[in-house]
């Protein structure tokens, strides 16, 4: 069962950047000082290792697909809205360092955009598919970096390292209440 031409080059894409935030991933678990976030870290190394191999898996054998979710795990948050701490408390600034070794608000950051930049780009090489197990399989990888994203973004948050700025509750009402549901009614005609 061949791929077709844009399969082959998306599922090449994602295979490379999978290899490169496995790589990633396995350098900053050795350079984490914090428990948590060593542990963070080698759940989401395990994940992208099981998505990874699965996706070679089925490139070289196509009944290699597992059904969806099998042998990847999900996560389930259960956090509720108001436990993310929104606003913005005394930002410490920033700027790049050129040398030693990564902090974890580095590493943190850095797996944060690795599965920011990753989730995008899976969706993406999935809707040029064809093939429904590869589709599936990519589709699954964008729900599974969209969901360790924000288990990131969540440990960074209740550490105030991610700030979510907002803006005043009047503002945001007068700009979201200006959309208004459709006209109740008779559907339109097509």
């Amino acid at each position: 069962m061949p791929f077709g031409a844009h399969e082959t080059m998306e599922v090449h894409e994602i295979l490379n950047e999978k290899m490169n935030l496995i790589e990633h991933f396995a350098l900053y678990g050795q350079m984490a000082q914090s428990p948590a976030v060593r542990d963070l870290v080698s759940r989401h190394l395990q994940t992208a290792v099981a998505g990874y191999d699965q996706l070679v898996a089925y490139t070289h054998d196509y009944s290699a697909a597992k059904a969806p979710g099998a042998g990847m795990p999900g996560f389930n948050s259960g956090i509720r809205p108001e436990q993310i701490q929104y606003g913005l408390d005394r930002p410490a600034p920033m700027a790049p360092m050129l040398q030693g070794a990564l902090n974890d608000r580095q590493i943190l950051a850095a797996v944060l955009s690795c599965h920011k930049a990753s989730a995008k780009n899976h969706m993406q090489a999935c809707l040029e598919c064809a093939d429904p197990n590869v589709r599936r399989m990519l589709q699954q990888g964008a729900n599974l970096c969209a969901e360790q994203a924000y288990e990131t973004f969540l440990i960074m948050n209740q550490q105030g390292l991610y700030q979510v700025p907002t803006m005043q509750d009047h503002t945001a009402k007068t700009f979201l209440h200006a959309y208004q549901p459709t006209n109740p009614g008779p559907a339109p005609m097509m």
